[in-house]
Order: structure tokens, then sequence, then C-alpha cells
């Protein structure tokens, strides 16, 4: 077999397997990253349990979407960079075209405003959030001084909503965690440096460039689709801790510039609960919504790339990297001081917008909660849970 050969069979197993994962990966990033681990370490063999679990360490220590970021690892891996573009591709794409279609039906139905299965759809981004809120807590916050970092969070972002009370709160949360929960780390093997580190070094500079670039470009260049590209490039590139940290940094990107009102965007936010896939497709409806006719899913496919763009580049860019960090000390503790400030964020999403705009009344509170056991309890796939709220919003509820 040529090179040549090889390199297409790769880039073609590839794609094969993360295109099956893409369709069939429902329950979030936890639950992909299980997908992932039964898939390539147990099935295929592609690496071994010490390579998964430094790869899944790596992704949790980047901000973005870590079983994403995984994804991108495993295939550049596998079969170098056009293997992580075709990994990232094919793991993304059904999820995408299911949320770019659903921004168009929404869009096909009128207003959204006071629609039934709309309110529906409101109480499971609630039930959802609130059980992520639970279970990341239980993990991420398992003592006293994490705790208060949440809570102390929680209420700096009630109080102070914004993007960059949320970026200084995980910074000083960081350097907290890195006083007070550095480790011993685990010595590994050195490697040299090679030609591929300078390439993932130039990722690293694109990433902080481009997070510096577009916000002055966006305001001299009045442009809406810069404007776009800069506000889910800078969603994309400050979320810690999952895809459901992501609906407070778009909420304050998107909603008070009146670009999306909150009832479509709490729409689309439970909708993403019911796809397989990143839940950070959830910005190819954003963008389709914002866009319009004509071509409303350019806006779909511009939201989607700029939002995904950091997550690739840190990952590329780092993971080349990884051998020279992940015996270190101070970067396990300031992950962890960082983790506690992510369930801050979340818990002050939890109450607004998604509380806030979610419940009207006691019946609400007793659907969600009822919503959330089967998840919780049954592991319930939330797609179900969110065709069975949508209907009782619709037909049911006052």
């Amino acid at each position: 077999m040529t090179a040549g050969s090889a390199r297409f069979r790769a880039l073609a197993e590839v794609a094969g397997a993360f295109l099956r994962l893409g369709l069939t990966s429902f329950g979030g990033p936890v639950a992909h990253l299980g997908y992932f681990r039964s898939e390539f370490v147990e099935r295929r063999r592609w690496v071994d349990e010490r390579t998964y679990a430094d790869t899944v360490a790596l992704c949790q220590m980047l901000p973005g979407p870590a079983s994403s970021q995984v994804v991108f690892c495993l295939g550049m891996g596998r079969a170098g960079l056009p293997g992580a573009l075709v990994a990232s591709l094919c793991f993304t794409l059904p999820s995408a075209l299911a949320m770019i279609l659903f921004a168009y039906g929404l869009s096909a139905a009128g207003a959204v405003q006071g629609a039934g299965w709309i309110h529906g759809l409101k109480l499971s981004a609630v039930a959802v959030v609130a059980l992520a809120v639970w279970r990341m807590a239980a993990k991420l916050c398992p003592d006293l001084p994490r705790r208060a970092l949440a809570v102390g969070v929680a209420a700096a972002a009630v109080l102070l909503p914004g993007t960059l009370c949320q970026l200084a709160a995980i910074v000083a949360c960081g350097v907290a965690g890195s006083r007070l929960y550095a480790t011993v780390g685990e010595p590994r093997g050195a490697r040299s440096l090679g030609a591929g580190h300078l390439l993932a070094a130039s990722a690293l500079v694109a990433y902080g460039a481009l997070l510096v670039a577009l916000p002055v470009a966006a305001r001299l260049g009045a442009s809406r689709p810069l404007a776009m590209f800069d506000s889910f490039y800078r969603a994309g590139s400050l979320v810690f801790g999952g895809g459901h940290v992501v609906l407070p940094l778009l909420r304050t990107e998107l909603v008070p510039r009146g670009w999306i009102g909150d009832d479509a965007f709490l729409a689309g936010y439970g909708a993403a609960q019911a796809v397989p896939g990143p839940l950070f497709t959830f910005a190819g409806y954003l963008g389709t919504q914002i866009h319009g006719a004509p071509h409303a899913w350019t806006g779909g496919l511009l939201a989607l790339f700029a939002i995904f763009l950091p997550a690739w580049l840190l990952a590329g860019g780092a993971y080349p990297f990884w051998h020279l960090l992940r015996g270190t000390g101070w970067a396990q503790g300031a992950l962890a001081g960082a983790n506690a400030a992510v369930v801050g964020i979340l818990i002050a999403a939890l109450y607004r917008p998604v509380c806030t705009e979610g419940i009207r009344g006691p019946w609400d509170v007793a659907a969600a909660a009822a919503a959330a056991i089967p998840l919780a309890r049954f592991k319930a796939p939330p797609w179900l849970v969110v065709l069975l709220l949508a209907a009782l919003g619709q037909w049911i509820l006052p």
C-alpha cells in the first residue's frame, strides 16, 4: 500500500467513525467522552487508556467544548491535521444541520412569543441546566473553599452581568486554585521539540491575536457579520467546563444587542438538547436566526465556524506541548479553581435567564422538577424529555 492510499484510508476511517458518533452521541459532553472511550480505546484500539486519559485531561484544561476538542485530538493522532479537521466536521455536521433547519422552521412558524411549545422548550432548558449545575457542583466543588468560590462567582455574575466579569472570575479563581490546590505532578518522559511544535505555537498565537484583534475590527468595521464573528469567537474562547456554560456567554453577547430575543434564544437552547453531537451547534441556530433572509443559513455557518475556531486552534496548538505541562501541579490547581468559577457562572445562568424566562408559576416548577427526575435517576435520553415538555407546554400547561 502506498503512502497516499494509506493516508486516504486513514481519513476515510476517521470520517466514518466520527460521522456515526455525530449521529448517535446523545447526552452531552460527559456522555460523549464515554462513547469515545468505548469506540477508540476498547473497540478500535486507536489509543491506549493512558493516552486517552491524558487527552481528556488536556481538553478539560482548555477553554472551549471539551468533547469537540477530544475529537480534534483523536483525529490528529490518527491522521494528522487533515484527520483532525475531518473528525471535527463529521462529528459536528449532523447536529449543526439539525439546528439550522430548526431555525428555518421556527422562522416559518412566525412569532414565538407566547407559543405553548416554545414555553415547553424553555422548561426543558430549566431541567437540563439545573441537572448540569447539580452534577458539576458535586464533581467540581467537593470542598468548602471551592463551594465558596462558586457562590461568590454566582453572586458577582448576577450583580455584574457581562463577559468581562465572567472572564475576570475565571482568571481570579484559576490563580486562587493554583495556590490552594497545586499538586505534585507525575513525571513523564521528555520529548524533543520539532517542526510540528512551530505550527502548534503559530496556532496558539493566532488564537490570542484573533481574541484581541476581532473586537477592535468589529468596532471599526461597523459590519454585522464581523460583529457576529467576534461575538461567537469570544464566546467559544472563554467557555470552561462544557457546552452548558456557553449559554450565559452567548446571551450576554447577543440578547442585549437586540439581535435575538430571549424567547427565541431559549427555544433554540431547549431544542439543542434533543440533537446528538456537540451542544455548541446551538450557534448554528443562533446565526441563522440573526442573519435572516435571504440566505439565513450562511449566518449559521459563520457562527459555527467562529465558535469552533478557538477550540480547534487551542487543541491543535496545545496538544503537541501537553507533555511539558501535564506533570505540573500549578496547572492542575488552576484548573480546579477555574472549574469552581464555571459552576458559579452556571448557577447565575440558571437563575437568569433560564428560570426567570422559563418559570411562570408553580405548575412550571413542578413540570421542570418532574422532567429532571427521569434525566437524573433513569438516564432518560434528553431528546425524549424535550419532546415531552414541548407537548406539555402546548396542550396541558396553563
